[in-house]
């Protein structure tokens, strides 16, 4: 078992600034003592009594409410104290003083979580869920951030984890008697255990990449040719004036971002400059940054302009990335006075790639757009049960997952036990990193590091 500190910390766990009530959290062995010099004695275990908080010459700082919660029944696994009084800052700073007189010490950013970990209160990425879910934007994504707190993230873990445990014990009693009759790694079923494992965390990587995307924010670029509609785009998207527009071409010079939420989905949407060749040191600086966000994109919308050369604009597809990653918009069908249902015109039959045809300007189309960005980012496919997840989650998949690869070819051409049992110990050993059962150097560190400093 993991075991936190023993000495008592303390922070203010509501925010900076006046409020109708501020919460002071105390945590470790000194929490009783504490209590009983404050409130005049120690509460009745997990009761909310009303207390005076006593200062050390005996007058009330304050009054409010105390509750208590004794070892091992607690958030952090340790006695528990938590001092619910009036919220100014300059009273809960004479109580937090006062806290700290009687032996407690500041907690460090996510010190407590960072306890509950370390007391197996919960796991790594339950811990970070806690965080994920006080940062979330968009309500989709504290849904997910609280089911991965519930622990369904870490439960799916726990069935590989066990999947691998089996066939380890499988090729490793395979090593230890080699002078059987039957040949274990020959058996088409241990293959078949291996494969459906490589399926079930491909299947959870692709959950948990979602579950980043909710987490962080996609990224979508929109790009385009000068005075394809852009800016318009943009605006259209974030329900506001975020870009300036105007028929002037190169009016947009440098990459504006703004954040929406695109129907729960959190979106940092990147509108860049008109991409062409210029002499204007100012505009190609903007070219330059523009491909340059185009290459960082989770999506590019690559704008068309339907009533200008669209040939010469769907140029600019050679230069994206992944083309699978791309939306192709013809915008500005206002223009040509067809709805965009009627795109393209039948008389010009396959000449123009698939997509979404729209008006920026007056919206028309715009939820088509939205519906393929979801269904481009494969948010469209994920279940209400999805979770929260975060890059280094996805990372770990990866490796577990290039470890089963490299068992699945040791076993297929080598027949070679010894390297396949390494394989799926370095698959075990990625998947750890995820709930916290393998620790990496200054793992914890990092991880605890972002969370707020009273929780």
């Amino acid at each position: 078992m993991r075991k936190a500190g023993t000495d008592t910390i303390c922070a203010i766990a509501t925010p900076a600034g006046m409020g109708g009530i501020g919460i002071i959290r105390v945590s470790g062995p000194a929490a009783p003592a504490i209590a009983t010099a404050i409130c005049g004695r120690l509460p009745a275990h997990r009761v909310a009594t009303h207390v005076g908080f006593r200062a050390a010459d005996g007058c009330n700082i304050d009054h409010g409410i105390a509750v208590y919660f004794p070892a091992p029944h607690s958030f952090t696994g340790e006695d528990v104290l938590e001092l619910q009084g009036h919220g100014g800052p300059v009273v809960m700073q004479m109580l937090l003083r006062r806290v700290m007189s009687l032996g407690a010490r500041a907690a460090r950013a996510g010190e407590f979580s960072e306890r509950a970990f370390l007391n197996d209160k919960l796991d790594l990425a339950q811990a970070e869920a806690i965080a994920d879910l006080i940062s979330s934007g968009t309500e989709a994504a504290a849904r997910a951030a609280h089911r991965s707190l519930s622990g369904a993230f870490s439960r799916r873990i726990e069935e590989l984890q066990e999947r691998l445990t089996g066939m380890r014990v499988y090729v490793e009693a395979a090593i230890d008697f080699p002078t059987e009759e039957i040949d274990f790694l020959a058996d088409s079923a241990l293959l078949q255990r291996l494969q459906e494992t490589q399926q079930g965390l491909r299947s959870l990587l692709a959950e948990a990449q979602q579950g980043r995307l909710l987490r962080d924010g996609m990224v979508l670029a929109i790009i385009g040719r000068p005075n394809a509609g852009k800016s318009s785009l943009l605006n259209a998207l974030s329900g506001q004036d975020s870009a300036i527009v105007t028929a002037i071409p190169g009016t947009t010079r440098d990459v504006l971002r703004e954040w929406i939420d695109l129907d729960g989905m959190p979106v940092h949407v990147a509108d860049t400059a008109g991409i062409r060749d210029t002499t204007d040191v100012i505009e190609a600086e903007g070219v330059r940054r523009a491909r340059h966000a185009l290459q960082a994109a989770d999506i590019v919308l690559l704008i068309v302009d339907v009533s200008a050369d669209v040939d010469g604009q769907l140029e600019l597809l050679t230069e994206l990335p992944d083309p699978e990653r791309c939306i192709l918009i013809y915008n500005k069908m206002d223009l040509l006075g067809q709805s965009p249902e009627a795109w393209p015109d039948p008389t010009q039959g396959q000449r123009y790639p698939a997509g979404v045809a729209l008006s920026a300007r007056t919206g028309e189309g715009l939820a088509t757009l939205k519906a393929r960005i979801r269904q481009t980012s494969g948010a469209a496919e994920q279940a209400e049960g999805g979770f929260s997840a975060r890059q280094r989650h996805v990372d770990a998949l990866k490796r577990a997952e290039h470890h089963l690869l490299e068992g699945e070819l040791r076993l297929t051409q080598d027949q070679a036990g010894e390297l396949l049992a390494e394989e799926l110990r370095l698959a075990q050993r990625a998947l750890g990193e995820i709930t916290g059962e393998v620790l990496p150097d200054d793992l914890l560190g990092s991880i605890f590091a972002s969370f707020c400093i009273g929780k």
